[in-house]
């Protein structure tokens, strides 16, 4: 994606504004601060000449209980 550096940082203080705004009081709104927290670093990125989708930066975490692994249910089903 093509965006103008003006652009780019309009999106950067539109998406700090925002986040300097938010306040966090539960889950949904902390994975929404990261993921805005993961756009400001994107968009920094694709301002410098970089590409944003290639900036390291730790994936957010899912809901819910974690997938049973195939040693898991071995051991289950041995028992």
């Amino acid at each position: 994606m093509s965006l103008s550096k003006q652009c780019i940082e309009t999106l950067i203080d539109l998406v700090e504004n925002k986040l300097s705004l938010m306040e966090v009081t539960d889950r949904e709104d902390k994975r929404e601060r990261d993921i805005l927290e993961r756009c400001v670093h994107e968009l920094h990125a694709e301002a410098g000449g970089r590409n944003g989708e290639l900036v390291h930066f730790p994936i957010a975490r899912r809901r819910g209980r974690r997938p049973k692994t195939l040693a898991t249910q071995d051991a289950v089903a041995c028992a």
